[in-house]
């Protein structure tokens, strides 16, 4: 009797191991996510699609092939300068300083020859291509996301000492050796190929909460080449302070929602897709900017809540849907968003120390 129980339960036995296992194996295929993901790395750059153009102004017009870049004597000593300008100061003067939305850069002094170098990290195909795609007709009904949204190191002789100072910061942070700058443009080669892709967003759960998704923007791979020089042992000056911006989006934790490839076969996630992005191709930041600019030239008439309004304008998606979407790592994540949804952050980051 006691064998014909011990048999009668074997299968159910059988069921549950085999459940655990499946259960353990999905697990295992299926990881949580890592929060905030670190960004993608590649072992060479990308090509671009022929479709994505710079627009007015190419990518790094006066700047140095890489087998071009100056090798200087390991004895030599060079200063590091740290850099800042408000974004298209080119076009709208000191404009967005008021907001601080400031560009970042890093300079380098060659105190032997007194040669300036200027690098910096910017984006191939300009800000708004990196922030959202190009809705490509592909026939009826039927729409390919493109995305031209790779960003890269420029590095130029020279530092223009009127554009970075009038609007912006110009200010020594540290003194380096010839062979620190040597290793540090080998370093920046690498990166180079190694993080080939721009990211607009900073992604949180809430202020001063967790971080969902890191930008990899300008300011990102300056405090990343700093990271770097200290490491190759460089010693910053902790008197000087930095801010940097960051334009942040409040969400619950994110939801994958498909990859580069995969939303193409499931046409619902598309069609929410194209009609977000489609949304915001017809109202991007520079309509923003633009009126922005128009109250500017009439300071004297307008005030900063009529700015305030028509910025709160722009940002209805978020009150009316609570949804964003973003595409990070050749991924697509949906945001479920949380007030106050939207913010322009300009925070210290302290310089490297050993401490």
């Amino acid at each position: 009797m006691r064998m014909a129980t011990h048999l009668l339960l074997l299968p159910v036995l059988c069921v549950m191991v085999s459940s655990l296992l499946q259960c353990a194996e999905s697990t295992e295929s299926t990881p949580a996510p890592v929060w905030p993901p670190h960004q993608r790395t590649y072992d060479h750059r990308p090509t671009s699609d022929p479709y994505c153009t710079a627009g007015i102004i190419p990518f790094c017009p006066t700047g140095l092939p890489p087998g071009q870049v100056p090798k200087v004597k390991e004895t030599d000593t060079l200063f590091v300068y740290a850099m800042k300008a408000p974004v298209w100061e080119f076009r709208y003067g000191s404009l967005l300083k008021k907001f601080d939305i400031m560009h970042d850069a890093i300079g380098f002094h060659h105190v032997e020859s007194g040669l300036n170098i200027t690098m910096e990290w910017y984006e191939l195909f300009q800000l708004f291509n990196c922030t959202f795609p190009h809705l490509r007709s592909e026939g009826k009904d039927s729409y390919k996301l493109q995305w031209c949204n790779q960003g890269a190191a420029c590095l130029y002789m020279g530092i223009d000492e009127k554009h970075w100072k009038e609007n912006g910061t110009l200010v020594k942070i540290s003194q380096i050796s010839g062979d620190i700058f040597n290793n540090f443009i080998t370093w920046s080669l690498s990166d180079n190929t190694t993080y080939p892709f721009y990211e607009t967003w900073t992604v949180m759960a809430g202020p001063g909460k967790n971080t969902w998704f890191n930008p990899f923007d300008c300011a990102s791979w300056v405090l990343r080449a700093f990271d770097a020089m200290h490491d190759l042992g460089a010693k910053f000056d902790q008197s000087v302070h930095l801010n940097y911006t960051k334009v942040v989006l409040y969400s619950q934790q994110p939801i994958l929602i498909g990859n580069a490839s995969s939303i193409y076969n499931d046409s619902k996630t598309l069609e929410t897709l194209v009609d977000f992005y489609n949304y915001f191709q017809k109202r991007t930041m520079a309509d923003i900017v633009l009126h922005m600019l128009e109250f500017y030239n009439y300071f004297q008439k307008r005030t900063m809540a009529d700015i305030v309004l028509h910025m709160l304008e722009y940002l209805a998606w978020f009150e009316l849907h609570k949804k964003f979407y973003i595409f990070y790592n050749a991924q697509y994540w949906e945001l479920d968003m949380v007030q106050p949804y939207f913010q322009l952050t300009y925070d210290e980051v302290p310089l490297p120390s050993k401490h």
